[in-house]
């Protein structure tokens, strides 16, 4: 890896080069061996987290990591049953498997994207991936050409093979694809750390440092947990409901937290979540960020929503909480 000696952008500006640079050519040929076969179009994660429809333009997808490995999902996965796993495809590519293991964040999905010749996205925002939720999407070009290009917040970017980009997607954006062959490049979606900070250009660091934006703590996941299993409680519904921001509203809803294949889940009566320890008896939603976490005591359960540094916090009581 290499420092890249360009100019960097000012801070909180569309996107901002990291720290590292790769060997384009040795991921160029890497690429080969998985490209004997025709990827699957790119899906979306629909609300109530089930997989969309196909999109319509020649926008294919190679899931390198994904909701419990699964080689066929080709969506970006969210808060569900299973952590986010390797699957059989980062096996053939050794080199990236390195890059991606040494990010000092824990990752989400990790997709090849393939756009093709002529293929135009329409303009979108993916609202998760903003800094005061916690979440970051990750570039690494692979295979690009001067006619492949995002439209970032009005600005266009050609983001050239190799290098490694954050972009704040939770702005307005599209792909165009102008050129003659097809662009290929690695997405990342992960949690912002203070350990993934220091990748930034300085001028962000300071910036990241004293902005409204959540950090993540860097941790394993593990089962272990201090009250006695199963655990009964009462959530209110907008704390499960991740497709809007009112998460301690709602009337409550009957949950029961279990370690089962290994893990903890946490049930209600229509969805199963795996849960993530990031602290003594405090957990996050596997998928999720530290925007919600919830921590489970003998006495009641905490429930923490943060926004940026913001926090908010309901405490439900033994009689509420534990049945």
């Amino acid at each position: 890896m290499t420092m890249p000696d360009e100019p960097q952008p000012a801070p909180f500006a569309e996107a901002a080069r990291l720290a590292w640079s790769f060997d384009a050519g040795r991921l160029a040929r890497e690429l080969i061996e998985v490209t004997r076969h025709s990827w699957q179009p790119q899906r979306i994660h629909a609300p109530g987290g089930g997989i969309g429809t196909a999109t319509a333009i020649d926008w294919r997808v190679l899931p390198l990591r994904s909701p419990g490995g699964n080689p066929d999902r080709t969506d970006p996965g969210g808060p569900g049953p299973t952590d986010f796993a390797p699957t059989v495809w980062l096996e053939r590519l050794p080199y990236l498997r390195e890059i991606i293991g040494l990010i000092p964040a824990p990752l989400n999905a990790v997709r090849l994207m393939a756009l093709g010749p002529s293929a135009v996205s329409h303009p979108h925002r993916d609202p998760k991936y903003a800094l005061h939720r916690g979440f970051v999407r990750l570039h690494i070009p692979i295979v690009t050409h001067p006619g492949a290009l995002l439209v970032l917040d009005g600005v266009e970017f050609c983001w050239q093979a190799g290098q490694f980009w954050y972009g704040d997607f939770s702005r307005e954006h599209l792909v165009r694809n102008g050129g003659p062959s097809t662009r290929v490049h690695t997405v990342i979606d992960a949690l912002l750390t203070r350990e993934l900070v220091g990748l930034f250009p300085v001028a962000w660091q300071t910036a990241l440092a004293e902005g409204d934006v959540l950090f993540n703590r860097l941790v394993q996941s593990v089962v272990t947990c201090s009250v006695a299993l199963p655990y009964a409680a009462f959530l209110p519904r907008g704390f499960t409901d991740f497709d809007h921001d009112q998460s301690l509203d709602g009337p409550l809803q009957p949950i029961q937290v279990t370690a089962t294949g290994g893990r903890l889940t946490l049930t209600t009566a229509d969805r199963v979540f795996a849960l993530t320890l990031v602290g003594a008896g405090e957990y996050r939603f596997a998928g999720w960020s530290e925007q919600r976490t919830l921590q489970l005591a003998d006495d009641g359960i905490v429930l923490r929503v943060r926004h940026g540094r913001a926090l908010k916090e309901r405490y439900l009581p033994a009689k509420t909480a534990v049945q």
